[in-house]
């Protein structure tokens, strides 16, 4: 199998995931989309990486929006109006059960990182060494927002 078909191979496991973790937690229905991505806007950004024998990671990327939405559905609390505690705490623990699914269909020995989450659209992720990523697009009734599967190389 080449280096390539590697990440792809994830495609489905990750849609299907990320679908039953959002339905599941936070009764938030999506579909995979076509929207094209975009970097501009007031978003948020939640991250955890994988260590050992798979490397690499999974990035979410939503609207403002929409991270208020999932952390008031997640939480059981109104929806937040700023980027607080509770909105990252809600974004981490997404990621976190997106990537703890991922982590049973990855090769055994991988293990998940503390979850990252960043508020705003000006900054910049540098992944070292070589890698193949691939972004999804999935879209709820608050608009697109993607998923980011990153597979880096030994």
């Amino acid at each position: 199998m080449s280096s390539m078909s590697q990440v792809e191979c994830y495609h489905s496991e990750v849609e299907r995931i990320v679908r039953d973790v959002l339905l599941t937690m936070t009764s938030y229905e999506i579909d995979p989309s076509e929207d094209a991505y975009s970097a501009s806007g007031d978003r948020a950004t939640c991250a955890v990486f994988f260590a050992g024998s798979w490397q690499g990671g999974v990035i979410i990327e939503c609207p403002m929006s929409m991270a208020f939405e999932f952390t008031s559905r997640l939480m059981r609390i109104p929806a937040p109006t700023s980027f607080n505690d509770d909105v990252c705490d809600a974004l981490g623990e997404l990621v976190n059960m997106i990537g703890g699914n991922l982590k049973s269909v990855l090769p055994p020995g991988a293990s998940l990182s503390i979850p990252t989450v960043v508020e705003g659209s000006h900054y910049s992720l540098r992944i070292c060494g070589q890698y193949r990523s691939e972004r999804m697009a999935f879209s709820g009734i608050d608009g697109p927002f993607w998923v980011t599967l990153i597979e880096i190389d030994d």
